[in-house]
């Protein structure tokens, strides 16, 4: 792999130190490696030159192929157009669109590496169309990459699509039951090719995260008993060889001495989603690094708005304070009048309604401050808004590219056979998920956008590595990790 002086160094590095178990290479898709994956994130955030450079010193880079950027053969930018006029129309033209550029970025991190570490793909499974998207990228690009990654949903088809192309898959997941549902109904069928099993900690991950609507968001779980519960499930299926790949809060392998080398945990990889963001191969802009480096544990917030239904980690900026704030102008409604709804109102001069007469003074203070306009929800009520909110919701709303397979904001549902049986009523407390990613990557306003975030990413201030404002090289930071600080 031309890489073997690189790994023993390493080793030396981990074995000297005696605050620190060695820490050894793994087989991770089917090539020795570091146990120290980067964590893919979209959109664009984890890219070819990040995760190219990522695998290039020995370990798992996870490139993001969630509508990433794509470059021609000239290595220029191919600017994302929709010409479109319905939503299905823009759908098609997105998923074209990502194809390419999935293909284009797995270009981008095989020549980085150049033969080093092993590249993963990352994909969210909810989006539109992503059996035909992963299969399309496949089909032109599975020898330049070595592991699927897929998370947001149970990826069923998963494990059928990477054997057909020889990749190796990895199911993300936060519990051992939702392990074990996939692997009874699908992943049974194609042991060879499950390279690993991400599980991810619902309560410390950024982005989006599998906490189940059985589990309190505001009160964590012992994240190790959670993984030992999914070992023992995977040994139940003879797959004790098979590393699970712990996310979720990972900064300092120093204090997760217990969970290496654990005969109880078997084989155990670590992922880093968050650490990443502030490196010099990091495609994020110079003014959202800096961010970076001034969080405190209160600005990182666990939040519900997404249009994808999932709980997600971010940064509490003025974007997710908005939306805090519009969440509480609602109140519930009837159609009709009764003895619970008594009190009558116009809505926008067009529609009569009936609310409780306890919120009446409520809607006055609402409408003396500006906010007159009004968006109905899909659970019956009914939200106030000033006049920018009220276009920059409509507008966001039609201009809907159909990314997701199912979107509660602008109410698209992928399959049309679907959609024609249901109707779907759009939720203005949530936000277009895709335009504000792909603002922020772009360089538009970090306090107007979505920030995912990992729950620890308040210690770059607190970590002395990033003392004066020290961002490393992709390199530099491996090379840190791996003292165990």
């Amino acid at each position: 792999m031309g890489c073997d002086f690189q790994y023993s160094w390493f080793c030396i590095i981990s074995q000297s130190s005696k605050k620190m178990k060695a820490i050894d290479t793994i087989s991770i898709s089917g090539r020795d490696v570091l146990p120290l994956v980067e964590g893919g994130k979209g959109i664009g955030v984890s890219d070819g030159q990040s995760s190219g450079a990522w695998a290039e010193s020995g370990g798992v880079g996870t490139f993001s192929a969630v509508f990433a950027d794509c470059y021609d053969d000239n290595g220029d930018l191919i600017p994302l157009k929709f010409y479109g006029k319905t939503m299905r129309e823009r759908s098609k033209e997105l998923m074209q669109h990502a194809i390419k550029a999935g293909i284009s970025q797995a270009k981008i991190a095989y020549h980085k590496a150049a033969g080093n570490g092993c590249i993963h793909m990352n994909i969210l499974w909810g989006l539109a169309n992503v059996e035909f998207i992963i299969t399309e990228i496949l089909k032109k690009a599975n020898n330049l990459i070595h592991g699927i990654v897929c998370g947001a949903g149970l990826p069923f088809k998963l494990a059928e699509i990477a054997a057909k192309y020889s990749v190796y898959y990895y199911p993300i997941v936060s519990s051992s039951r939702t392990f074990e549902i996939l692997w009874r109904r699908a992943y049974s069928r194609f042991p060879n090719w499950l390279g690993g099993v991400v599980f991810e900690d619902p309560w410390k991950a950024g982005g989006h995260v599998g906490l189940s609507s059985a589990e309190n968001p505001h009160i964590p779980e012992n994240p190790y008993e959670r993984v030992k519960s999914l070992r023992l499930v995977m040994r139940k299926y003879n797959l004790h060889h098979i590393p699970i790949i712990v996310a979720g809060g990972i900064w300092f392998l120093s204090q997760w001495q217990q969970w290496i080398n654990n005969e109880e945990l078997g084989p155990i990889a670590f992922q880093f989603g968050t650490r990443p963001l502030l490196t010099q191969e990091s495609p994020i802009s110079q003014e959202w690094k800096k961010r970076l480096l001034t969080l405190k544990k209160e600005d990182i917030v666990l939040n519900h708005f997404s249009p994808t239904g999932y709980y997600s980690m971010s940064i509490k900026n003025n974007f997710i304070k908005q939306l805090e704030k519009r969440e509480k102008r609602q109140i519930a409604y009837s159609l009709e009048m009764n003895d619970e709804f008594s009190t009558r109102i116009n809505v926008n001069n067009r529609r009569i309604i009936y609310i409780r007469t306890s919120d009446y003074y409520k809607t006055q203070e609402w409408l003396a401050c500006g906010f007159k306009k009004n968006l109905f929800t899909p659970d019956g009520a009914i939200m106030f808004l000033s006049d920018n909110e009220f276009n920059n919701i409509r507008t966001d709303m039609s201009n809907c590219v159909g990314c997701l397979a199912g979107c509660k904001f602008s109410g698209w549902i992928d399959d049309e056979e679907i959609a024609k049986s249901i109707k779907s009523i759009p939720d203005p407390r949530s936000y277009c998920i895709r335009k504000t990613l792909d603002d922020i990557i772009h360089g538009k306003s970090i306090d107007e956008n979505l920030m995912f975030a990992g729950s620890n990413a308040y210690l770059f201030a607190e970590d002395p590595f990033y003392a004066n404002n020290f961002i490393p090289t992709v390199k530099q930071l491996i090379e840190r990790i791996l003292t165990g600080k």
